[in-house]
């Protein structure tokens, strides 16, 4: 069953701390992208960029309404994702629990629901 794990930590708790602490949470995606190839459960996996890239699209009342920034105020932001292809939720949890970013935000497992 494939399982997408969404990455979400704070811009603001990120740019606030060390930067060599970041660095090596920044590095340490290589090895954990690396366990996940070798271990045959990566599907793909992005990261991106900042939340203030984001442009949010709504339809209201038959107009578009377009949206500069992340249409909702959170204290997380969505940092990037993976796509993984397990037996099961507690092997995806397992993965999700290895994410580096697990130690400052958090790591939301969601089944993927094919078409």
């Amino acid at each position: 069953m494939q399982y997408m794990l969404l990455i979400a930590t704070s811009e603001a708790v990120e740019a606030a701390m060390d930067q060599h602490a970041l660095g090596e949470i920044i590095a340490s995606y290589g090895p954990y992208t690396n366990a996940m190839i070798e271990a045959g459960v990566l599907v793909g996996g992005e990261r991106l960029r900042e939340s203030t890239t984001a442009t949010t699209v709504s339809i209201r009342d038959g107009k578009t309404q377009i949206l500069d920034g992340p249409y909702a105020d959170t204290k997380e932001q969505l940092g990037g994702l993976y796509i993984i292809d397990v037996p099961d939720l507690d092997t995806a949890i397992s993965w999700a629990a290895r994410c580096p970013s697990a130690h400052i935000g958090s790591i939301e497992v969601r089944p993927i629901w094919p078409m």
